[in-house]
């Protein structure tokens, strides 16, 4: 590919090259030193941190970067933020927000003066300090480096819906290796280049991964150029390992690459021209561990494995390391770049963009900035018309449905849907009625619901829904993401990030809230007995369950309204991960909005329409959270009032489900009096829950009755059967939940022994019954509340 030769002025060439060098030196400093950060004195062991973490391979490749996209940002006036995708690459992003001035403005401790660079260095990789990684400390990230593959998608959903923001992502050649990264690349389908922004990826190639080669940097370039062709994109190619080349071969791609991207918004934006444009990508081959030590203890450093992590091992110890270190920092000549005092000298400072234009200072890397309240209509107008509990069966996520058609309608710019293909599938029909799905390619007259511009973002791959959801959550926007229960573990580790950033982020001033990571979970692991054993899984909620008290959230809506409140409630939150679990087939609706929101507002409460033990002690407490318990609860009791009518129930539901922790635990929990107010202190609790047992057992062990609490709930039994054969198979049915009372409840001696063969018997009919007909009993069927 052909590119206007030599571009920079020889002037302008050095002072890059200079810039570049400066970057250098600060991250190699911040790996290794704590004192004499400018080297006026020969270099000492005390001047070393005893231990030296950080990662400089893919360091000098992305100050290598940094120094360019400042460049082009000058001079064209770009908008643009920097995503940092190689694993630990902190020092860069570290070193080039320092020297643009974004690090001492946001920590005026750390000062553009020799005191400050030294508080620069010695804080990295330090207790008490910052990750090695481009963590939330660093001004502006949105994209936590300690875990691969999520830097493109990230960059993806920043960009929707922000029509002149550029994100530069830069690739690590490891992390391309990732299952989610590699499917990324497709993300270019699903932007619409009149009203949505850029995502400019750089993939850097230098050649290893922790001890490994990468395999984009060995298979031959034409096969490279081939599949990211395929992939539907345009690649420039700089590659080498000389300075003054390189930087000439960068300027003149980067000039290309925003012509590229000015035509493609000019026949989109202008000419109306919207058919899937081929956008321009950056291949950046360099050596792993570029200008570091060639050769150390006789063995290859530089363009090697070697290179990944602390090229020199322990200076402090070995004289002779500890000069190869002076020698590699004097190289950057630290003299020609700072003044006496650490000022990084005017001609150099010249070269970064002013303002919101640094990337490190760029508004939509902390998107709390920009963040809006939604215009939410009123989720009451949605509600299911209830004349008593359990008289009419409804959809909860049908009717939920009509709720977001109307949020997207009023925002339409700012909350998106996100999904693996699922949208319909967990009956979120109504949607449609006022959006589509954003789709680039090609769209056949027989496609439903496809557009070039829509609100609705769907691809089968969860990495990428979240992905995108979290980058539109970071650059201050609003979205949900609905999915099947089951397969929302494919994100568990993304989730986990996510929740890490949030956490860190609290502890941060300077970060403005953004709006919460809420999920809408259905076709759950009750209602799945079509699809069998594969789609039944309530696991997530455990794994959320094990994050910081202060970020996780999870409901359990029984019902239809209760589903609109707790929805409402969510995407009104900030700073939270939101776990929403509701069922999509039709099933008994139970309090009339009035009560749901009450209800919800409480998170937990005794239901005194279903209890039977107002002014006395209960005998037992029935338990649920989750549509389907709730409706095995419900009909147990009507069991236990038909045959024991003295027996006195009370009922509780929760919807909340970290109102079961104690409140030293969890911000949301119950003091201790409050939950022996309604579990009481010594009576039997047969609790149905929707998940794996052991989870409220875990939530409620501080309690006193915790010793009391009976817990039935999934037990990793399922196939394709019936729906309520899925509660026989896990014991969470009726008839179980019954003879559980039945067994705990030791004053009823054996008065009862005749109900609970005749339970027991109803399991054996149950079974035979489905085994012949492939559908439930007709008293399942049609049961009702009375």
């Amino acid at each position: 590919m052909e590119y206007e030769k030599n571009p920079l002025q020889e002037d302008e060439l050095q002072k890059i090259n200079a810039y570049w060098r400066a970057a250098n030196y600060l991250s190699v400093g911040q790996i290794y030193l704590r004192d004499n950060p400018l080297l006026k004195e020969p270099l000492r062991p005390e001047h070393i941190k005893k231990m030296q973490m950080g990662h400089w391979g893919t360091t000098p490749g992305q100050n290598f970067i940094y120094v360019h996209l400042n460049r082009i940002i000058k001079k064209y006036g770009l908008n643009m933020i920097y995503v940092s995708g190689p694993g630990h690459g902190g020092p860069a992003l570290v070193a080039n927000t320092y020297l643009e001035g974004t690090y001492s403005e946001v920590y005026p401790r750390i000062s553009q003066d020799t005191e400050g660079m030294k508080k620069l260095m010695t804080q990295f990789s330090f207790p008490g300090g910052i990750p090695s990684h481009v963590s939330p400390e660093c001004p502006g990230s949105i994209h936590e480096g300690g875990e691969l593959g999520y830097s493109l998608s990230h960059a993806f959903g920043a960009v929707l819906d922000n029509a002149d923001l550029i994100a530069a992502c830069v690739i690590g050649d490891g992390e391309a290796e990732t299952g989610p990264l590699a499917t990324s690349w497709h993300s270019n389908k699903f932007l619409n280049p009149e009203k949505d922004g850029t995502v400019l990826p750089i993939l850097h190639l230098n050649g290893y991964k922790i001890a490994n080669p990468t395999i984009l940097a060995r298979i031959p370039q034409a096969e490279l150029e081939s599949l990211l062709k395929g992939y539907g994109w345009k690649p420039y190619f700089v590659e080498g390992d000389e300075p003054f080349a390189m930087h000439q071969t960068m300027a003149s791609v980067l000039e290309n690459v925003c012509k590229d991207i000015q035509e493609i918004q000019y026949h989109a934006r202008i000419e109306e021209n919207n058919n899937c444009p081929c956008w321009p990508m950056i291949v950046l081959r360099t050596p792993k561990g570029w200008t570091g030590p060639k050769v150390v203890d006789g063995k290859q450093i530089e363009g090697t494995f070697r290179a990944h992590q602390v090229p020199i091992a322990e200076p402090d110890n070995n004289p002779l390391h500890l000069q190869q270190l002076e020698e590699w920092m004097l190289s950057y000549k630290p003299e020609e770049l700072f003044d006496d005092n650490g000022h990084l000298i005017p001609e150099l400072q010249a070269l970064s963009p002013e303002g919101e234009k640094r990337m490190g200072a760029n508004p939509h890397a902390n998107g709390g900035i920009f963040l809006k309240d939604l215009i939410m209509p009123d989720f009451r107008d949605y509600k299911i018309n209830l004349p008593a509990p359990g008289s009419l069966d409804a959809s909860d996520t049908l009717t939920v449905g009509g709720f977001l058609r109307d949020i997207i309608r009023l925002n339409a710019h700012t909350f998106r849907l996100f999904g693996p293909d699922e949208t319909l599938s967990n009956k979120l029909d109504k949607v449609f009625e006022q959006t589509n799905r954003q789709w680039e390619p090609e769209i056949l007259p027989s496609d439903d619901f496809l557009a070039t511009e829509g609100r609705v973002m769907e691809m089968l791959s969860e990495h990428q829904c979240e992905g995108w959801l979290e980058g539109y959550l970071l650059t201050g926007r609003h979205g949900l993401f609905n999915s099947y229960e089951a397969f929302i573990h494919i994100v568990d580790s993304m989730f986990n990030q996510h929740a890490k950033w949030l956490k860190v982020c609290a502890g941060l001033p300077w970060r403005r809230p953004i709006a919460s990571l809420n999920y809408l979970l259905s076709s759950h692991v009750w209602r799945q007995d079509h699809n069998g054993f594969t789609h039944q899984d309530p696991g997530f909620i455990d794994h959320v369950a094990n994050k910081k008290a202060s970020i996780v959230r999870v409901y359990l809506p029984p019902d239809a309204n209760c589903l609109l409140s707790v929805m409402d409630h969510c995407l009104r939150s900030r700073n939270y991960v939101n776990v929403i679990i509701a069922g999509k087939h039709p099933a008994p609706q139970w309090l009339t909005m009035e009560q749901a929101e009450l209800h919800c507002t409480k998170g937990i409460g005794i239901w005194e329409w279903a209890s039977n033990d107002a002014g006395n002690e209960p005998d037992i407490v029935m338990a649920c959270a989750g549509d389907v318990p709730t409706l095995e609860t419900l009909a147990a009791i009507s069991i236990l009032r038909e045959k024991i009518p003295s027996l006195r129930v009370r009922v509780i539901n929760v919807v909340d489900l970290m109102k079961l922790q104690s409140s030293t635990e969890h911000p949301h929990g119950l003091q201790e009096k409050d939950f022996d107010m309604l579990f009481t202190r010594d009576k039997p609790v047969i609790f149905a829950y929707h998940g794996y047992p052991w989870l409220i057992h875990r939530l409620t062990y501080k309690h006193a009755n915790n010793e009391n609490i009976h817990v039935h709930g999934y037990r990793e039994e399922g196939t394709i059967t019936t729906p309520f054969d899925m509660t026989v198979l896990n014991h969470l049915d009726r008839f179980h939940l019954v003879i559980n009372v039945i067994d705990v409840l030791t004053q009823l001696g054996d008065r009862y022994a005749a109900l609970k063969q005749d339970l027991q018997d109803k399991l054996i009919l149950h079974r035979h019954y489905i085994n012949e007909n492939g559908e439930d009993m007709p008293e399942i069927r049609n049961w009702e509340w009375k």
